[in-house]
């Protein structure tokens, strides 16, 4: 019994390369591909809500002002992590809307969608679905 119940378990978590694709975010109809990183991964911003009004649009917000001159379109948001049999976890995020880096989970779902959660704080966290568009 208790075999086939870590079976279905085994069965029920999607691989890790799952999260590999590009998916829709759930704030300002942005687009962000993730791929391999060595033995991590990464994410950057393909397109945007703002980068269709301001294709050039910088960082602005970034709380370091060293950094605010790099444009948003290409920028790595997703960084590090590592997968620990049901998520990627342990790396960072990174959020052009308020300038701030948080610590990074990502879950995948299913095929076609995943979970990105970000904390400063553990009780200070936020999750969006994203949505897989290939």
């Amino acid at each position: 019994m208790l075999l086939l119940a870590m079976l279905a378990a085994a069965v029920a978590t999607p691989p890790a390369d799952t999260v590999i694709g590009t998916w829709k975010t759930q704030t300002r109809n942005g687009t962000v591909e993730i791929a391999k990183c060595g033995a991590s991964i990464c994410g950057t911003i393909i397109t945007s809500d703002l980068l269709t009004q301001k294709p050039d649009q910088t960082d602005v917000l970034n709380k370091d002002q060293s950094l605010r001159g790099r444009k948003l379109k290409g920028l790595q948001i997703v960084k590090g992590g590592q997968w620990d049999g049901s998520a990627w976890s342990g790396g960072t995020v990174y959020n052009p809307d308020d300038g701030r880096t948080y610590s990074g989970k990502i879950t995948p779902i299913d095929a076609n969608h995943l979970k990105l959660r970000g904390c400063v704080f553990v009780p200070l966290c936020k999750t969006e679905t994203w949505t897989r568009i290939r």
